[in-house]
């Protein structure tokens, strides 16, 4: 049995035939292929415009900064995320106020969503956005969130980096934007990539101009037109930076492996629901002691297969249990550490309490999903699950004295 790890991309010749047509070509770079990504991306989505970038983090940075989130604002965000989400909003000089998550699921919830507005307006801040985060692909209950928002003046941006895929996810009916990612242990893989939804053309618009230095070339569009015009005709060198931007900008040769790998993205979510179901058949055995994080009856991305266990029933530390797979072939991560907990995050906001991420962390670890597993990966990894539910790790820590 070969390595598994928890998440990899899956790559075939036809992909490769795409990356090598524009290599041949005449465009690398901010040519046709972008236009061409967008607009499958919006398709598959259900969007009206998406804009494509080179990473997840610039996604959600586009996103915040075409909500004029800055200085004097504040955005809940839930702890129990990558750090991108919360340091896009630092990223603007806006607040950032960490919001609790269901203790089995890692989701934000509206109880979570209010209590955490609850605190930001007592501690005299303004929060104007909630990024609530589809973990693992999970969704959240985006109806019951942006009631919420909806009721405290504010408005939603979705962290849909886990769960590109879904039927609808992208099409943005509960929030002004949803964003993802394309790295490749994700939905599709771009090497490096990400993309926002909107049904906002002027959005669209500016996070086009802004993951490009901020550059206006539409002449329309030109203040300056002592220096932009010529005999009442724009000059063909022209442009203008009327706004500070960023190199957010992902090259064709990406975005044709993107368009490759879109007209797979079905049957790469439908490979990964089969995975999962057959993990939940298999797993229930091991129940408590190690149980499939619960899910509802809302479409799951399944970018994530995590689980939750008892480290302490088991006699084990998540260290001591994680090498112990490794060492038959079985790779784990934990996604994620709470990021209130991070040390520049306590140092600003101080040592929040917020059990819910603390329990879910405590216990949670991702096994491995990905298209390309077989049934009998899948098998394997429930196999050896077995073994440590039955005591396989315990038993070896107490044959060393413990």
């Amino acid at each position: 049995m070969s390595f598994l790890p928890y998440g990899r991309h899956s790559i075939d010749d036809d992909d490769i035939a795409a990356v090598a047509a524009v290599l041949r070509g005449d465009f690398l770079t901010t040519g046709p292929k972008v236009d061409e990504f967008e607009a499958a991306f919006a398709r598959a989505t259900g969007a009206e415009h998406a804009v494509v970038c080179n990473s997840g983090t610039a996604a959600l940075h586009l996103a915040v900064l075409a909500q004029d989130l800055g200085p004097g604002d504040a955005a809940v965000v839930p702890t129990e995320t990558f750090l991108a989400t919360a340091n896009v909003v630092r990223m603007t000089g806006a607040e950032v106020v960490f919001a609790d998550v269901d203790a089995d699921s890692g989701l934000l919830t509206s109880e979570g969503l209010q209590q955490a507005i609850d605190r930001a307006r007592a501690a005299k801040l303004k929060p104007k956005f909630a990024l609530p985060v589809h973990l693992g692909g999970q969704l959240c209950d985006m109806a019951a969130l942006a009631a919420v928002a909806k009721a405290n003046g504010m408005v939603l941006i979705e962290d849909a980096c886990h769960s590109l895929g879904v039927p609808d996810v992208g099409a943005t009916p509960h929030s002004v934007a949803a964003c993802f990612s394309t790295h490749p242990v994700k939905a599709i893989a771009t090497a490096e990539g990400g993309a926002v939804t909107t049904n906002d053309a002027a959005a669209a618009a500016r996070m086009r101009r802004l993951r490009s230095h901020g550059m206006v070339r539409d002449a329309a569009d030109f203040q300056n037109r002592d220096l932009a015009f010529q005999s009442n005709e724009p000059n063909p060198w022209y442009y203008e930076m009327q706004e500070i931007g960023w190199n957010y900008r992902i090259p064709d040769v990406l975005c044709a492996l993107g368009i490759s790998q879109l007209k797979k993205l079905e049957g790469f979510w439908r490979r990964r629901m089969a995975i999962a179901a057959l993990y939940d058949r298999l797993l229930a055995p091991l129940a408590p002691v190690i149980r499939p994080v619960p899910h509802g009856a809302r479409p799951h991305g399944w970018h994530l297969y995590a689980v939750l266990i008892d480290f302490k029933t088991l006699g084990a530390t998540r260290k001591s249990v994680m090498e112990w797979l490794r060492a038959r072939n079985v790779g784990t991560q934990v996604h994620y550490i709470p990021v209130h907990r991070q040390p520049y995050y306590r140092e600003r906001y101080g040592v929040l309490d917020l059990p819910g991420a603390d329990a879910y962390y405590s216990r949670c670890l991702s096994l491995p999903m990905f298209p390309l597993m077989s049934d009998a990966d899948v098998a394997h990894v429930a196999d050896v699950l077995a073994e440590l539910a039955a005591g396989g790790v315990g038993q070896k820590q107490g044959s060393t004295g413990r």
